[in-house]
């Protein structure tokens, strides 16, 4: 997931003052920007303005944004030359980082607010191990380290063993923190909303789902169901401990904390199920 956060900073072309950070982060301010169109490329002073039309892209080392249109809107700064506080591009836009790409209609950085975001029909967002997909738009918070899919948000992640996990929910918002390394890298995952998580083996539901990546350990709440073939597990709220493979259910005060579960003999064996 943390791989997701490169892709956006893409729409960061240039902070204020104008060019302090580039495409790829603060690494790579030192690198040159390059800017090519089909069309023209425009600086509009009275409207303190650049636009790029036509097949328009800009590059900056291995960060990328391509669309039809790239606009920049920039005020006068304090003594430090120009300082930019809009991106916007438009129509086909395509944002890379090396192997990672995400797809919409319209992306947006609005420098002052630290607010990046991505919307259109087909959200997509791709790294070679996962697939982040929203109906409403994607939202990344750049000083908060906050990454938010909203709408029907899903991520899909093939297994190497064949199969995929899907992770699905109304929201999924992912928070990213700074490592020893000065690298930031995912800190916790939530999923708001009508959490379903589908396994080869298991079909997980919930009002609400958190991830915390210091314990490898989830946390599902709200008339959570886990359902393994014909077997069913009912309660109010589930840990999972990813270090040791074990799960464990609790009900809630209105059922004196019972739990429910129905076990069919052998359907483990029938369903090829380990």
């Amino acid at each position: 997931m943390n791989r997701f956060i490169l892709l956006l900073i893409a729409v960061i072309l240039c902070a204020a003052p104008v060019c302090a950070q580039g495409l790829g982060g603060p690494s790579s301010s030192d690198q040159p920007i390059e800017i090519t169109a089909d069309k023209t490329l425009e600086w509009l002073r009275n409207d303190k303005q650049f636009i790029a039309r036509d097949n328009a892209k800009a590059k900056q080392g291995d960060v990328s944004i391509a669309a039809q249109t790239l606009t920049a809107d920039y005020r006068d700064g304090d003594g430090s030359g120009l300082e930019i506080y809009k991106m916007k591009a438009t129509d086909n836009v395509v944002i890379s980082s090396r192997e990672n790409n995400a797809y919409g209609d319209m992306a947006t950085y609005e420098v002052d607010q630290g607010l990046a975001v991505m919307t259109g029909d087909n959200l997509k967002m791709t790294s070679p191990d996962q697939t982040l997909t929203a109906r409403d738009k994607f939202e990344y918070w750049v000083t908060d380290g906050r990454l938010v899919a909203l709408g029907d948000a899903k991520i899909i992640r093939p297994k190497p063993t064949g199969g995929t996990d899907t992770l699905r929910s109304d929201k999924i918002s992912a928070l990213l923190k700074e490592n020893a390394k000065g690298q930031r890298v995912l800190h916790s995952m939530e999923a708001i909303g009508n959490v379903v998580i589908t396994t080869p083996t298991e079909v997980i539901t919930g009002a609400y789902g958190i991830y915390k990546a210091d314990t490898n350990t989830a946390e599902i709440k709200g008339d959570v169901i886990i359902k393994r073939g014909p077997n069913i597990l009912e309660g109010e709220r589930a840990e999972v401990d990813m270090n040791t493979n074990t799960s464990r259910m609790f009900g809630s005060a209105k059922t004196g904390g019972q739990v429910r579960g129905v076990f069919y003999p052998n359907s483990e064996k029938k369903s090829g199920g380990q």
